[in-house]
């Protein structure tokens, strides 16, 4: 068993996509012809947004995540070799600061962001050793 995928539902799919690629220089993979369902190149992990349609279409009961809530239970963690340059980048391009770039007691860098439909990004340097 491996981690695959983290899909994320959204109200707007391709809105999401493009704050994604302006907030954090990732780049689209995927878009179904649909635009309910699309992903983004992030490595060996998929990151994909589906629309708040396709839940109910899978079945699915879900709460909606949205910028002026509380965060839901969950954080995506983007990895990069200059975490505050990549903050700076982010809130630039519209993404609300949660905590600036600090230092922690094991040498890594870690910041926090929330994207456009509230969910909660953390920025960081790679885990020294890892």
């Amino acid at each position: 068993m491996k981690l695959g995928y983290t899909i994320i539902y959204v109200a707007d799919v391709l809105a999401t996509i493009d704050f994604y690629e302006r907030a954090f220089g990732l780049k689209r993979r995927f878009v179904h012809e649909s635009n309910l369902y699309a992903e983004l190149d992030t490595g060996e992990t998929t990151l994909a947004f589906a629309g708040e349609p396709m839940a109910e279409m899978n079945g699915l009961a879900i709460r909606p995540n949205r910028k002026g809530e509380i965060s839901s239970g969950f954080e995506i963690a983007l990895v990069t070799d200059d975490p505050r340059a990549a903050y700076a980048t982010a809130i630039a391009a519209g993404a609300d600061a949660v905590s600036s770039p600090v230092e922690k007691p094991w040498g890594q860098i870690v910041g926090y962001v929330r994207d456009m439909d509230g969910c909660l990004v953390e920025i960081c340097s790679p885990v020294a050793g890892g």
